[in-house]
């Protein structure tokens, strides 16, 4: 096949190694085998010497009030309770509530240069900001770029010990938080906590989109709030108003993974510090899922 003097030119500097004249050192869109190509730069960090996490697992929320915090503990909870070492690492800075549903109010302690993850009453592992202020009431007034590096440090400071499935509780949104989350830990999954409103469309649609952009994959979507089964007839009643879960997986391409109901005793646990002792047999199939990756 003939080629112009300028594809001889590229195919000569390829055969030696070298990049093409017309190189834009975007290699992600260039297909040339040159002695210059780079991979993408990777902005993982490392744990501290001594730590251990095998898995890690993102749960998000396009908006607050959802109950992604409420999934997050649940899940770390199913998790040790089959005998795995869990972990949840609380990334929503601004509005840390892991320590309350587990019933911690004890200050973080460490060494010169780094810090003991917290353990539940069931060994649950745990690192929340709530942990290290003088008290929990104090408000995190902090710009974006200062709460992205104290997630960060979350992860490269703090000694966890042997972790075999970690959860991040995210902040709702796509900003600097998750970013860094996704861009600074090996995330292996998302779960994307919902609820049966209707304008949640949209709102699961950039979690599922950001997740996507950086090569991060949903493991399924939860939906909170579902349903309010009487205790008096058995009948599951719509509170929210009808849900459009279904519909959200379909445009999105996820999997349905839990329904979890409007239940008091939800509440009751969370609010006194027991959500250990809280049975959640409504994600026992996302955590064989998890289990299985």
């Amino acid at each position: 096949m003939h080629k112009n003097h300028n594809e001889d030119e590229i195919y000569d500097r390829n055969e030696q190694g070298e990049a093409p004249a017309d190189c834009t050192h975007d290699c992600s869109t260039c297909g040339s085998d040159c002695a210059s190509r780079t991979t993408p730069e990777s902005f993982q960090q490392p744990l501290r010497t001594g730590s251990r996490v095998d898995k890690v697992i993102a749960v998000v929320s396009g908006k607050g009030g959802v109950g992604k915090s409420l999934v997050t503990s649940l899940l770390a909870c199913e998790m040790q309770r089959r005998g795995h070492q869990a972990a949840v690492l609380d990334a929503d800075i601004t509005g840390p509530s892991i320590p309350q549903a587990f019933g911690i109010h004890g200050n973080a302690i460490g060494g010169e240069d780094f810090l003991y993850a917290n353990r539940s009453r069931t060994g649950v592992e745990m690192m929340s900001i709530n942990l290290l202020l003088p008290n929990e009431t104090d408000p995190v007034v902090w710009r974006g770029p200062v709460i992205a590096g104290a997630v960060t440090q979350f992860w490269t400071d703090v000694l966890w010990e042997d972790v075999e499935y970690m959860f991040v509780d995210m902040p709702p949104g796509t900003g600097d938080v998750p970013l860094t989350v996704f861009q600074s830990l090996p995330v292996a999954g998302v779960v994307v906590v919902t609820s049966p409103q209707e304008l949640v469309s949209m709102i699961v649609a950039k979690a599922v989109n950001m997740a996507a952009m950086l090569n991060v994959p949903v493991l399924g979507l939860v939906e909170n709030m579902s349903y309010f089964k009487c205790p008096d007839c058995g009948r599951e009643h719509a509170v929210f108003g009808e849900s459009h879960i279904e519909t959200i997986a379909a445009e999105n391409d996820i999997p349905i993974v839990a329904k979890l109901p409007i239940d008091p005793a939800i509440a009751q646990a969370v609010d006194a510090g027991k959500i250990e002792d809280l049975e959640a047999p409504w994600l026992s199939a996302l955590a064989d899922s998890i289990e299985g990756k």
